[in-house]
């Protein structure tokens, strides 16, 4: 009897397309809305700030595409997700702005839309519609999800030295947690603007046992042994995501000009060591695969382009166990004592 392959859930932060409305054009008056009927150059804003809200995406094996998940706060589970587009606004001032479509389907018909900023938005603020790509939408989507170490980030090869993310190469020995030594598949490299959904999050010296400043992406997750459970994860061993533990003082997201991101793969999902901290390797997943070269993909995942799934993928703790700014503090005494 064959297993179900297990669907991998990203929680995203989107506005609905409704918030967003044509003030000038064609489509004066009406909401945000797909590909096929936006109109270059119409002006659009929000009249108010607009929040962002959580749509938990199930992101099918096999690349079999995208679904509202069973605990997402928006939406109706089992309906289809796809990505339509991603879009370019531009303000007065000239800057550009992306942004991705994503559209629920249900029998047969759109039932919503949903918008997900690279950046930050602002209220009462005009943007003019200057570019529609239908084909960079998965490729976008899948850079997000990439965890990503910024450059000078010490990681811990094999022979114990620690090596600027920047300076390993394919072939190089990384220390692992779980298979010890293990040779670099692919390392991958991009600059983007450090807004919204790119923005890194900077855990501070000291803040996790750390003896550096780390700064990663935000949706990168760290790996910690719990002495004490003090999450109350039933469990000793966590896998928590950065973005859960900003808490403005130890552990800050920085927004503004450009970062250096680097990725990391392996033949395996793997835990390193990054300024000291268990941090995890790029993980090869259906979501992800596109931002991976196809031949690169297949050599480590085999034609479903995927990373089996490992023990440790169960450890990921939800952001309501590590609500609070004393989140970081907990991890802290937990692997501590």
């Amino acid at each position: 009897m064959s297993q179900t392959k297990p669907h991998t859930v990203q929680t995203i932060p989107v506005i609905l397309a409704s918030g967003l409305r044509a003030t000038a054009g064609v489509a004066e008056g009406d909401a945000f809305t797909f590909a096929d009927e936006l109109v270059m150059d119409d002006t659009y804003q929000m009249p108010a700030d607009e929040p962002r809200q959580r749509l938990s995406v199930s992101i099918l094996p096999d690349g079999a595409g995208f679904e509202v998940a069973a605990n997402s706060d928006l939406g109706k589970a089992g309906n289809a997700l796809f990505l339509d587009s991603c879009v370019t606004l531009m303000a007065r001032d000239s800057s550009c702005y992306e942004m991705l479509v994503l559209v629920e389907v249900e029998d047969g018909m759109a039932a919503e839309i949903y918008l997900l900023p690279l950046a930050n938005l602002q209220a009462n603020v005009e943007y003019q519609l200057v570019g529609v790509d239908r084909h960079s939408a998965t490729a976008r989507f899948a850079e997000i999800a990439c965890v990503s170490f910024s450059r000078g980030t010490q990681i811990t090869m094999a022979s114990g030295e620690q090596r600027p993310i920047e300076d390993i190469r394919v072939g190089d020995r990384v220390l692992t947690r779980d298979d010890g030594p293990q040779v670099v598949k692919w390392i991958g490299h991009s600059t983007v603007r450090a807004v919204g959904s790119f923005a890194p999050v900077l855990i501070k010296k000291g803040a996790l046992h750390n003896e550096n400043d780390l700064l990663v992406s935000p949706d990168h997750r760290i790996f910690v042994y719990q002495r004490k459970d003090r999450l109350g994860a039933g469990r000793a061993e966590v896998l928590v995501k950065v973005r859960h533990l900003i808490n403005g003082e130890t552990v800050v997201q920085q927004e503004g000009g450009f970062v250096d991101y680097f990725q990391i793969l392996f033949e395996e999902h793997q835990i390193i060591y990054a300024e000291g901290i268990a941090a995890e390797s790029l993980l090869i997943d259906p979501r992800t695969s596109a931002a991976v070269p196809v031949d690169i993909g297949r050599a480590v995942g085999g034609e479903g382009r995927a990373h089996k799934h490992r023990r440790h993928n169960d450890y990921e703790v939800g952001e309501s166990l590590i609500t609070g700014p004393d989140a970081i503090k907990l991890l802290k005494r937990a692997s501590s004592s």
